[in-house]
């Protein structure tokens, strides 16, 4: 299952973002560190499901009226500050925690209601811009650190005859999540001595902040759009940077009303339909919502993560069934599993996804679609729906 981690300094609305992402309960407050310990869940991104193409809906639990939504983990972990890198605040925690994330959503508070140490200010008196680079610059620093104390290790293997720098930097930073074809590309991109120990800090910085750049991509999810100066939104919405504008405690009272059926709505969904049952405060306050919602294309919460997933880490669903004809499985569940998998898959790949037995197996695929067989090295894209034949 891939894995979002939220971060941002204390109090930007992370703990929000992840209550109103994944509807469990944490600790919410306005004031730093409310969050300690990491809150782990699962979220779901969204995609138009390949039900939308036939007759009546599929029967997936995850579909609904074919806005399909497919698991992923979402991570909430301690606010970061500045100088978290080297271990201010809750700073070696929170960074620990990211390691085995694979794509972070920076939440800011795009009101500018917050200082730089996430403490309560007027709307409007801290610059939400600051917040952006400061949080890339402690995870680059951060990086750099760990490179730095594992360094001689390094100069040690260098000493052998088959050295090769592209297998030891894989090894040390294995741990981040950095694979060794991201090392093998980060190397050729960087201008450095062949000898190990020639390295200096600025060669070592370099290295992780490009390693960091491919293995924890982010997007920004501009916070608090609802009560935002809208020229804050704007000067983010500007950056060279993916921002979404999001309202985190819109998206959680939206998921609770229709919790509770008082409208009609679904994570993405860029309207909602309110029902006769609301009192006048409440019809006041969702109006007031939907009106955000309008202004903005939605909450920004579903979006968010979409984007993480879709866009930044470039991944497709895939959805593989028994029967082709049906599109079901052996029980006749229409499309009940959706996959997420990178770009650039094949069938094979997704073999292995749906069980490493299926894959060692794998005989051939074929397209649900077109009903004809495809070739192991096809690569699937977004929607495909596949049958699968295996040995096993």
């Amino acid at each position: 299952m891939l894995s979002i981690a939220l971060a941002g300094k204390p109090n930007a609305g992370k703990s929000t973002f992840y209550t109103a992402a994944t509807m469990a309960e944490v600790d919410v407050a306005n004031y730093p560190f409310t969050t300690i310990d990491a809150n782990r869940g699962v979220s779901y991104v969204r995609t138009a499901c390949p039900c939308l193409e036939r007759d009546e809906r599929c029967n997936a639990d995850n579909c609904e009226d074919g806005k399909r939504y497919v698991p992923i983990e979402l991570l909430d972990v301690a606010g970061l500050v500045p100088g978290a890198h080297e271990g201010k605040g809750l700073g070696n925690q929170f960074l620990d925690e990211l390691t085995n994330a694979d794509v972070i959503v920076n939440v800011v508070d795009a009101s500018g209601g917050t200082n730089e140490k996430g403490e309560p200010v007027d709307i409007g008196d801290h610059d939400p811009l600051e917040d952006i680079d400061f949080i890339e610059e402690e995870m680059d620093l951060w990086l750099a650190g760990i490179v730095e104390r594992n360094w001689e290790s390094v100069e040690r293997k260098s000493r052998s005859p088959d050295f090769d720098i592209d297998d030891a930097l894989a090894d040390m930073l294995s741990g981040f999540g950095a694979s060794p074809k991201q090392i093998a590309i980060v190397l050729r991109n960087l201008d450095y001595p062949d000898d190990p120990i020639q390295w200096e800090d600025d060669h070592r910085e370099a290295l992780a902040r490009d390693v960091r750049q491919r293995t924890k991509p982010i997007v920004v999810a501009a916070n608090k759009i609802d009560v935002a100066p809208t020229e804050n939104v704007d000067r983010l919405l500007e950056l060279d940077k993916p921002v979404i504008p999001t309202t985190a405690e819109g998206e959680l009272a939206l998921r609770r009303a229709a919790d509770n059926g008082l409208i009609e709505y679904d994570p993405g969904d860029e309207t909602i339909e309110i029902g006769d049952g609301v009192t006048d405060a409440q019809r006041e306050a969702l109006e007031g919502l939907a009106n955000t919602m309008a202004e903005w294309d939605g909450t920004g919460v579903q979006a968010a993560l979409d984007h993480a997933v879709y866009d930044l880490l470039d991944h497709l669903t895939a959805y593989p069934v028994e029967d082709a004809s049906k599109w079901s499985d052996g029980s006749g569940n229409v499309l009940p599993d959706a996959f997420l998998l990178p770009d650039g898959s094949t069938p094979v790949d997704l073999a292995y996804a749906v069980h490493s037995d299926i894959g060692d197996g794998y005989l051939h695929a074929v397209d649900a679609r077109s009903k004809r067989e495809v070739g192991e090295d096809y690569e699937l894209e977004e929607g495909d729906v596949i049958k699968i034949v295996s040995t096993n």
